[in-house]
């Protein structure tokens, strides 16, 4: 039994075969490309918003992207439940249509960053990390405008929910500005909806999901998606 990685492409993504790889050749399911003009998922039973930089990051990160007709699909898709995984620019995306709160800034540095992070998993009761079992993940990041930020009530909100599932840290689990690459507000580098079904994160797990490149923390949270759906169906 295959379950279905569904990546949308748009223009200007540069990590959705990274994705795709990852979903096919590392963990063995069916993957498919999704462009963006196109409204069918094709029966995808998880949606991935890769990251790069849709339309040119033109206006801001995601604006442009959130009106592609994919889009239509995948805000029907997670609204009844469907898992969808946003990376870099996908937790962009995200943000733009409303899926998850809060938006983007430029980083604090006003600099790209680029290179291997910390990241506490501070939530491991979701679809997204259940078969985590470190505390502490080693991902990279490589973006802009990665700097997380909300207002004091939603912030509020996403720690009474256990929303915040990772966050900047040292190696030892320390969540404080030292630990902070881009300025996020609480140190945030992924959150997930009220739901649990939405996940964005700034980090990229599918480049740190390969043993050839010696970075495999990151296949944690492929693992947990797939897992919990195949549990699922099981139960079915």
């Amino acid at each position: 039994m295959k379950i279905k990685y569904g990546i949308v492409v748009f223009p200007g993504s540069n990590c959705d075969h990274d994705a795709y790889y990852v979903a096919k050749k590392i963990i063995n399911e069916d993957s498919v490309f999704l462009w963006h003009k196109e409204n069918d998922l094709q029966g995808s039973d998880v949606i991935i918003l890769p990251g790069g930089f849709s339309y040119g990051d033109y206006l801001r990160t995601g604006a442009i992207a959130k009106f592609s007709p994919i889009m239509d699909s995948v805000i029907k898709f997670a609204t009844n439940g469907g898992i969808v995984l946003g990376i870099c620019n996908g937790f962009q995306i995200l943000l733009e249509t409303g899926l998850l709160p809060g938006v983007m800034l430029k980083n604090e540095s006003l600099k790209f960053i680029c290179k291997d992070v910390y990241l506490k998993v501070e939530n491991k009761n979701t679809i997204f990390t259940n078969k985590i079992s470190e505390d502490i993940l080693k991902i990279p990041i490589a973006h802009g405008e990665g700097n997380y930020f909300a207002d004091d009530k939603t912030l509020e909100e996403l720690q009474e929910n256990n929303q915040i599932v990772f966050q900047y840290s040292s190696p030892e689990g320390e969540t404080t500005d030292k630990f902070n690459p881009n300025g996020s507000k609480l140190n945030i580098a992924g959150i997930v909806n009220k739901n649990g079904n939405v996940l964005g994160m700034m980090p990229h797990p599918e480049r740190s999901s390969d043993s050839v490149l010696h970075k495999t923390d990151g296949i944690g949270i492929f693992r947990s998606i797939t897992e919990t759906i195949k549990s699922k169906l099981i139960e079915v």
